[in-house]
């Protein structure tokens, strides 16, 4: 009988076996080059930030706000609700490290939570923004979580959409991504395909009939870029220097915090929204309905509707929602 530290390697071998004859049945993705992808973007959407190009959309003029999204996402995820927003503030969508048109870099220690906190405080600073509203969808909302603990000096208020926990980002990593193998047929034959991201969307969204193929190649043309299974492993893989030593929870939060959740959010469920507001000392929830993960593009009227009111007075929006 095999130990149990044999039997992962052979399960592990069996895996990569497994998936290079479905390689060879149905091949493996192309991915753009990143050189190729810049040539196609402008040069004023593109910020160099510690050595590294980073892709960001700025519009409007007023009180910054900046838009951090979720896992899988990019810029694009925005696209609903960015331009109403810009009329009246200085907007700004940035793609994180290993999504979007952002670069992916070889160190995987720069997709830590902490190095992803790092990089949208660094883009603050080359934009000259000391303080901002931040806007934060699933996974972005626990980097936005961390940032807004951490430096809530730079943070004038908070909107979370569905948010994950604060050391979620700690929390996904699995030791099977640290080997490249995996990683590499992982995105390679079966995370890149349409098929399966239509399936994720899917399972996100609410509406499958708004799963469009339109949506589906806007949210591959941004994952398919060079250095995809690199950025995967850097985001899943456990890192050494990656522990919590001191751990942040919702009572942490000192800056005013909208939460919009979808009711029907398959997820997370609408429950754990709400229940994490409750944590919050300065707080207010907002459900949707006929929503799931991603209200912002499922349902960006009520998204609005909810946004909109707080950002002028976010102060006094959850003083009220605190009194009742």
């Amino acid at each position: 009988m095999l130990a149990k530290s044999d039997a992962f390697p052979r399960l592990i071998l069996l895996f990569c076996l497994a998936a290079l004859c479905l390689l060879g049945a149905s091949g493996c993705v192309s991915l753009q080059p990143y050189e190729a992808v810049v040539e196609d973007l402008p040069a004023s959407n593109l910020l160099s930030i510690d050595g590294h190009r980073v892709y960001v959309e700025a519009q409007g003029s007023g009180e910054p706000l900046v838009m951090i999204h979720g896992f899988g996402g990019s810029t694009y995820s925005w696209r609903q609700v960015l331009p109403e927003l810009a009329r009246s503030y200085r907007v700004i969508a940035l793609d994180l490290r290993g999504f979007g048109f952002t670069e992916r870099p070889e160190d995987l220690e720069l997709y830590t939570r902490d190095a992803q906190v790092h990089l949208i405080l660094r883009v603050l600073d080359e934009l000259g923004i000391d303080r901002a509203h931040l806007m934060a969808h699933s996974y972005g909302g626990g980097l936005a979580m961390t940032l807004s603990v951490r430096h809530p000096e730079r943070v004038r208020s908070l909107v979370l959409a569905d948010s994950t926990a604060p050391d979620y980002a700690l929390r996904r990593r699995k030791p099977v991504a640290a080997l490249p193998p995996v990683t590499w047929l992982f995105t390679r034959i079966y995370a890149l395909r349409p098929p399966t991201v239509r399936r994720v969307l899917e399972r996100a969204w609410y509406d499958d009939q708004a799963v469009s193929p339109e949506v589906v190649d806007e949210y591959l043309e941004r994952l398919r870029i060079e250095g995809a299974a690199r950025a995967y492993r850097g985001l899943s893989t456990p890192l050494v220097h990656e522990q919590e030593k001191a751990p942040i929870t919702y009572e942490d939060l000192t800056v005013p915090v909208l939460v919009i959740w979808g009711e029907e959010d398959q997820l997370i469920s609408v429950e754990a929204g709400r229940s994490a507001t409750e944590r919050m000392p300065r707080a207010r929830f907002v459900a949707l309905p006929d929503c799931g993960h991603s209200p912002m593009e499922e349902q960006p009227e009520a998204f609005l509707r909810a946004v909109e009111p707080f950002l002028a007075a976010p102060d006094r929006s959850v003083a009220s929602a605190t009194a009742r």
